[in-house]
């Protein structure tokens, strides 16, 4: 039997490069090497939930695996902490199942709606890098369909697994994983919040602070000027103990509930969000804010995944679409950080999605994105006049900083600057010319970057 398929379009969250492929949705592991073995000259990429935000996950003319109809969950160790699934199996699944047991996943982006092979894939990391890293740390083994139709089992440790881990889906296609999980006891976060008044306000106080949380994030107002640049609303916390929290959540601690809001409207006009709507809203959100507060409880979505209660949240950004441009930096590039936060101020980019993270040790993966130091993602509506010069330039101060932009976020990059970015792309490179000589993986991003 062979998988559904029909051609049409592919596109990344974004929306900003869309492309046509054979769409391939495979049910089992065999139909999967199957379309692998028949994907023709274009090759093929495995594809999760689309929520890569650029070209990732596109291959314009060829395959396109769809691999959200294997997704299975094998197996979970409830004493060991550890759950072995399909590839295809959500975050969000995997919190539904798993909270009730008293186990969260390792780590989460800032959408649930992403899949564990995706999570591999792009080596995702979350509010807790400077605690647990990125995801790829917590991966036992991995099951791997290469090019040459073996499936071979990937252990932590191994070049393969180094190049799969970030690799954006170019070794292969992740058909299952083995995850350790994080034991927790309640489904409740308790939050603390602070304002920060300017950026060395704000980088201090991440400094000194965030050893006492295993969760942080900055949201961060890039159009505030003047002695406000850069400030900030600092949310940090960790998941309440069950005796924490109210006599009527302690009932059912581990209870696992999410709330949707109405989906966003499929035609915004593109000039919604302008600099001042954008700046009326940063404001207002800045001021709402707290100045200082402590032990807030709040459920688990709505501290980690706001956004996903509004479905194609993504629209609001018109037909045109938009990047979400992500960067890191290294401690002691504190200067290179606050010269880019003045030219994306002075450039007034209209974002109200801007966040800042300080990541800890970096992993192994040799195309993961996570350094020791920085990170700021921002999104900007497609439109802006002017974006394509002034991201070339934040990528020319990133490089000349020694730090990189994020391939998953990314669709736009010149590639003589990836070198510079990712120091083992030579050995990305030599292991895949080895693994997959034929170029059976391939996509709109791997042609792109020459990767």
């Amino acid at each position: 039997m062979s998988a559904d398929t029909d051609w049409g379009p592919v596109t990344g969250w974004g929306r900003t490069a869309p492309t046509v492929a054979l769409l391939v949705r495979p049910r089992t592991y065999e139909e999967a090497a199957l379309a692998v073995r028949a994907c023709g000259r274009r090759g093929a990429v495995a594809r999760g939930l689309g929520r890569a935000y650029g070209d990732a996950a596109q291959n314009a003319g060829g395959a396109v695996l769809d691999m959200t109809g294997l997704d299975k969950i094998h197996a979970i160790d409830v004493e060991g902490g550890t759950v072995l699934c399909d590839a295809g199996v959500s975050l969000h699944r995997l919190m539904e199942v798993l909270l009730p047991l008293g186990w969260f996943v390792p780590v989460t982006p800032g959408t649930r709606y992403v899949t564990v092979g995706g999570a591999i894939g792009a080596d995702i990391h979350g509010k807790n890098h400077h605690v647990s890293g990125s995801f790829s740390r917590h991966v036992r083994s991995l099951e791997l369909l290469t090019a040459d139709g073996r499936v071979r089992t990937v252990t932590p440790g191994t070049p393969l697994f180094d190049a799969t881990a970030g690799g954006m889906g170019l070794t292969g296609v992740i058909l299952t994983a083995t995850v350790r999980l994080h034991r927790v006891g309640s489904s409740w976060m308790s939050v603390d919040t602070e304002r920060a008044a300017d950026l060395d306000d704000l980088l201090a106080r991440l400094t000194d602070g965030d050893h006492r949380y295993r969760y942080s994030v900055a949201w961060i107002d890039l159009l505030a000027r003047g002695a406000a640049t850069g400030r900030a609303v600092l949310t940090r916390g960790d998941h309440a103990p069950p005796h924490a929290l109210p006599r009527r959540a302690r009932r059912e601690p581990l209870a696992f509930r999410t709330a949707r809001l109405p989906a966003a409207p499929a035609y915004v006009p593109e000039g919604l969000l302008t600099r001042s709507t954008v700046g009326l809203f940063n404001e207002a959100w800045f001021r709402k804010a707290p100045r200082a507060r402590t032990g807030r409880l709040q459920r688990i979505p709505s501290f980690f995944h706001p956004l996903d209660g509004v479905p194609h949240w993504n629209r609001i950004y018109g037909r045109g679409g938009f990047v979400q441009y992500q960067f890191a930096v290294g401690h002691g590039q504190e200067e290179a950080l606050r010269r880019i936060v003045h030219r994306i101020r002075a450039h007034r980019c209209p974002s109200f999605l801007a966040v800042l993270k300080r990541f800890g040790d970096a992993d192994p993966g040799w195309l993961s994105f996570p350094v020791p130091g920085w990170t700021l993602a921002l999104d900007i509506p497609a439109h802006l006049p002017g974006l394509g010069a002034l991201l070339d330039a934040l990528d020319e101060e990133v490089a000349g900083a020694g730090g990189r932009v994020y391939l998953a976020k990314d669709s736009r990059l010149r590639p003589e600057l990836l070198a510079a970015m990712y120091p083992r792309l030579d050995d990305f490179r030599a292991l895949r010319a080895e693994l997959d000589p034929r170029g059976v993986f391939v996509s709109d991003l791997s042609r792109r970057l020459d990767l």
